[in-house]
């Protein structure tokens, strides 16, 4: 076994676990539609409009441009014959 087949085996070992959490990220997340009450009442006047980037879906939706990005890196990696 070659260090290239180790290699690739490692980033396979590291897109598999992205694959993985990206799945249960994207799971977690509350889904974007307010309802009839976000309607009437509009979604940007209250806390979590205003303060979405701290609260913990805000950093959901962070991790998930992480991992997204890095799910499409190793796709390409992985697709390279070398």
């Amino acid at each position: 076994m070659s260090v290239a087949d180790i290699v690739r085996l490692i980033i396979i070992g590291i897109f598999i676990l992205i694959c993985i959490a990206l799945t249960v990220i994207v799971l977690m997340q509350e889904g974007k539609s307010a309802g009839l009450s976000g309607a009437i009442n509009g979604v940007a006047d209250t806390y979590w409009g205003k303060n979405k980037g701290r609260s913990i879906e805000g950093k959901l939706v962070k991790f998930t441009k992480f991992l997204a990005i890095g799910f499409i890196v190793l796709a390409a990696v992985l697709n390279i014959k070398f």
